[in-house]
């Protein structure tokens, strides 16, 4: 039972982190794209209470995949309209292309807040790649924001972009010298931080429902783990399982409608599938061996799974009648905390080579795995749901930190924080 423990606590627990992060590029693409993001026009009174062209900056920065032009390197002509726009100015400062726009109240009459009117254009060919408006409420600048970050990035990457989305994790602090623990949402880039739910016992294992208006996790508030479904905007709760043993690794169905698990109800830990509708409860893994984290296939016809059954942690997969079961990992004495990406084509992992966790990729058609990250006690790897990009743990000296690299390794960040302890960071789908 010691070794099984131990066991269940490394594959579960992340290493602390620091929350409100901070968001510094240390890496970007040999040849980035070199865009300008033109001030954008208020045509109100007084100012807005979002720097919208800051944000749109900050969003295309942390992609790695552009170069953006300062305020202050831009030419004095600053347009806001097509027809303003004079090609040669902002060719003799290297810029490929800029994106423009205006943004104007909205009459009560259709609901108040902002209209943005934006545009993509190419200097070289002086050609609109992208024209569009976009309207919000008072308090939805920020996601105005995202929007256009989001449209300009897919035009120039053929990539969806994944700005407009958020991240789920649990926060733990010291409260006059007791745990303190704080299940926490916030936009992918830090921004807007809410709490959802706050606990003096341990919050584990956050997951998203795939429409993005729910979440589910394992909570220890009744002292031993359970797993509870949440709405986000109401914070109406449900809870899923409490059996005697583990109750752990809650995974929603591509389609909404099932959750894998793990349990230990009748023994060893298994994976289970729950129907979120009738909770009927159907074993997927029957074996003396640890079967842990599930993470389902892009398809929803099976899931992926870690276990020790061949003496060490290893990835497998298995369809949901429980046939099918193939071993999916072998390089490396440790591979585990896997996820597919959305395309199908690649596998996400936590990979320990020569005795240090990385994050690392391995390649389905040629089962090559490629190491993604350079520090140590890598972990949680959580994809955008373009997968492009994924977020993990990992350490930084004596502390936790979060950091975010792209699929190919080619774009690393780092996201240092200020306060409080975070761990097990995941991505939300689009919305």
């Amino acid at each position: 039972m010691k070794k099984l423990a131990c066991f269940v606590l490394l594959l579960m627990f992340s290493p602390l982190l620091r929350a409100e992060l901070v968001i510094e590029i240390t890496r970007g693409v040999d040849n980035p794209t070199s865009i300008a993001i033109v001030p954008f026009y208020w045509s109100g009174s007084g100012y807005l209470p979002e720097d919208v062209t800051g944000i749109i900056t900050a969003d295309l920065d942390r992609s790695g995949q552009f170069k953006t032009l300062g305020e202050g390197d831009m030419p004095l002509s600053l347009p806001y309209k097509e027809d303003d726009i004079v090609y040669s100015d902002w060719r003799r400062y290297g810029v490929e292309y800029i994106v423009i726009g205006k943004i104007e109240p909205r009459p009560e009459a259709e609901g108040g807040g902002y209209r943005a009117y934006f545009g993509l254009y190419d200097i070289h060919s002086q050609q609109a790649l992208l024209k569009k408006q976009v309207a919000g409420s008072s308090d939805t600048l920020r996601n105005l924001a995202h929007y256009v970050s989001d449209h300009v990035y897919e035009v120039l990457t053929g990539y969806r972009g994944h700005f407009s989305t958020r991240v789920v994790y649990v926060k733990a602090s010291r409260v006059n010298g007791e745990d303190y623990y704080q299940l926490l949402v916030a936009d992918q880039d830090g921004a807007r931080e809410q709490e959802l739910l706050n606990s003096s016992e341990p919050i584990l294992s956050p997951t998203w429902s795939p429409n993005g208006k729910e979440v589910a996790y394992v909570s220890f508030e009744s002292t031993r783990p359970a797993i509870y479904r949440q709405v986000l905007l109401t914070g109406k709760r449900q809870k899923l399982t409490g059996f005697p043993g583990l109750n752990s690794a809650p995974s929603w169905s591509p389609d909404g409608t099932k959750m894998a698990m793990v349990l230990s109800k009748d023994g060893d830990p298994e994976i289970y599938v729950m129907d979120l509708e009738s909770g009927e409860l159907t074993r997927l893994t029957r074996h003396f061996a640890i079967d842990t984290e599930p993470s389902w296939t892009p398809d929803g016809k099976g899931v992926i799974f870690t276990s020790n059954r061949g003496g060490r942690p290893q990835i497998y997969r298995m369809a949901l009648d429980g046939s099918d079961l193939k071993r999916l990992t072998f390089e490396g004495d440790y591979n585990a905390r896997g996820r597919i990406t959305p395309d199908g084509k690649h596998l996400v992992m936590v990979h320990r080579r020569n005795g240090v966790f990385h994050i690392a990729v391995q390649d389905f058609l040629t089962g090559q795995i490629h190491v993604l990250t350079t520090t140590d006690l890598d972990e949680s790897p959580t994809l955008a749901p373009n997968g492009r990009m994924l977020m993990y743990a990992t350490k930084e000296g004596n502390r936790g930190i979060l950091a975010a690299v792209s699929i190919d390794g080619g774009v690393k960040v780092r996201l240092p924080s200020q306060n409080g302890d975070v761990r097990e960071p995941v991505w939300s789908p689009f919305q």
